[in-house]
């Protein structure tokens, strides 16, 4: 093991070494001893020792003083905690603040809120005293979502929202961001998303602007609409004044493999060129996940979706909607069946039913093979059986050759689009069986580092910290640096390996054995200590005097 401990009360788990004689007090907490340490800036290695104190890094190079436990990183690379930027983590760890599954990949810190807060924006301060008083093994940041807001004061049907609404709705984003939310996040390709126009977006935005908020969208259209969809991201950020993140960057439309990404690339480019700061996170893997309620048209959903039930119940209107469905792309909603190419490219992942459960990973056209039936009414069916619950599916719509390129932009950090499992080994929170939430950071350097030599080692670190870090404000964390917060992944160049696949989604990474938070081991010799060190990251507007009114 090459965890060496001084102290009496450390964790059974980990190897303890006696003290000799009467040497002194240990002058840190913790040594890393030998390791490759890369900075997370981009720079090469140097072979130094970390010496950790009160949960900052005290010192890198040669530390003669001795830790309170020590970890032999001979042979290993120390770098930076790594950075989910799209993280789906928000109510799960109400319940389990542990995130096993995320610090086996290697991740220290959290970036969620793609539907917002599990709470009302008036409930968001007390989340997050919530979080830091049960205690969380991860760092955790979110964003407050415009359409949690708009379904509290308008519900989720079609329709703008009056003046006095609109009131409404910016109160709510008032209080979401002096509560210390990180921005404003949209989903919208899903309604009651779908139903909210640029202008409204706009308005609502720029409420948050003062709070140096980013505005983070999964937007209205990935697939052939996808350069649309970029530039309404980029204009809201621009006529808002704020940043613009867009989540899970990827062009999702079989008919343009290769031909749509090199565009939208280009977009954000020419943005960031004429001083708009946008940029973007992706997952490492050729499909999606999301529920098989997106299948059908954004017309079901118009009155809500107690509404949308009674429609998908109804043979006339399923017929209406199937030749929806064959007449391609329509404005407004994407059609995830054209998109992959087929249903064939979707594959069922959890039916949460006994009747379907036995077709999980099959694809709905091998499914309505079996069954003598129309995939999309398999698609229906599975979705109204799986009611409360989500019935999910994998999308099979993406190209290797455009996750590269993307991949390959400066402005592209790593994030997950996946949150922590309530128990480890099984699906994660949102009931989604995509290894993206057991695999993807670990992926980032084990694919496209030592599969294929798409990055370098020293950016593939840069993109899981220290940009991240700075893209986010982040400023104590992100790189090692002598003062800054103590985040550390230590991992195994040679061993890493990113595991899941698709039929098997809930296998962890191996070559990840270490992992601190704020100074405390939280994975220790591959194995959970059960501390709990993690910190509630908040925006610029939950400082003192700096309150929206």
């Amino acid at each position: 093991m090459k965890l060496h401990i001084f102290a009496a009360a450390a964790a059974a788990a980990i190897a303890v070494a006696p003290v000799q004689g009467q040497e002194p007090a240990p002058e840190y907490d913790i040594v890393i001893r030998g390791g490759r340490v890369l900075d997370g800036a981009g720079n090469p290695w140097v072979s130094a020792d970390v010496a950790i104190k009160d949960g900052r890094i005290a010192r890198i190079g040669k530390v003669s003083g001795k830790g309170r436990q020590e970890v032999d990183a001979r042979g290993r690379y120390v770098s930076p905690g790594w950075i989910d930027m799209m993280d789906q983590s928000g109510r799960v760890l109400r319940t389990n603040g542990i995130a096993e599954n995320k610090l086996r990949t290697g991740v220290t810190t959290l970036i969620a809120g793609e539907g917002g807060t599990p709470v009302p924006a008036d409930q968001v301060a007390a989340y997050f005293k919530e979080l830091e008083t049960k205690g969380i093994a991860v760092n955790f940041g979110t964003y407050y979502s415009p359409t949690q807001a708009r379904r509290e004061v308008l519900g989720d049907a079609a329709g703008a929202p009056t003046p006095e609404q609109m009131l409404q709705i910016k109160a709510r984003v008032r209080t979401a961001m002096n509560a210390g939310t990180l921005g404003l996040a949209t989903a919208l390709i899903y309604p009651p998303g779908s139903f909210q126009s640029t202008d409204e977006l706009v308005e609502i935005v720029r409420t948050a602007a003062p709070c140096n908020a980013i505005y983070a969208t999964h937007m209205r259209d990935e697939s052939e609409g996808l350069l649309d969809g970029v530039k309404e991201a980029i204009a809201i950020g621009e006529r808002a004044g704020v940043k613009v993140e867009i989540f899970h960057l990827k062009a999702a439309w079989a008919p343009k493999f290769g031909q749509l990404m090199p565009q939208a690339v280009k977009l954000i480019a020419d943005a960031r060129a004429r001083g708009v700061d946008v940029a973007a996170d992706m997952y490492l893997y050729p499909f999606a996940g999301t529920g098989l309620e997106i299948i059908a048209p954004n017309w079901v959903y118009e009155k809500g979706f107690a509404e949308a039930v009674k429609l998908l119940n109804d043979p006339a209107q399923r017929a209406k909607m199937k030749r929806d469905i064959a007449a391609g792309p329509q404005p407004g909603w994407t059609n995830m069946v054209v998109s992959a190419g087929g249903w064939d490219k979707i594959v069922l992942g959890n039916a949460h039913n006994p009747r379907w459960d036995k077709y999980r990973f099959q694809s709905l056209a091998a499914i309505a093979r079996a069954e003598k039936a129309d995939p999309a009414d398999i698609a229906w069916d599975i979705m109204l059986a799986a009611l409360p619950k989500r019935a999910v599916a994998l999308y099979f719509m993406m190209d290797e050759r455009d996750i590269e390129t993307a991949l390959k932009q400066p402005w592209v950090s790593i994030g997950s689009d996946a949150g922590a499992a309530e128990v480890f080994g099984q699906i994660d929170g949102l009931g989604l069986p995509h290894p993206r939430a057991y695999g993807n950071a670990a992926r980032t350097i084990a694919e496209y580092v030592k599969r294929r030599p798409v990055l370098t080692l020293e950016d593939a670190v840069r993109k899981m910290t220290s940009w991240p870090a700075h893209r986010m404000g982040l400023t104590d964390r992100g790189v090692l640096r002598e003062g800054l917060r103590a985040d550390v992944t230590i991992f195994d160049y040679d061993k890493l390996d990113d595991r899941a696949a698709f039929n098997q989604p809930t296998v962890s990474p191996v070559g990840i054995d270490d992992v601190i938070v704020n100074g405390q081991l939280v994975l220790a010799g591959g194995k959970v200590t059960g501390a709990r060190p993690g910190s509630v990251l908040k925006g610029a507007c939950a400082a003192p005097g700096a309150q929206l009114k």
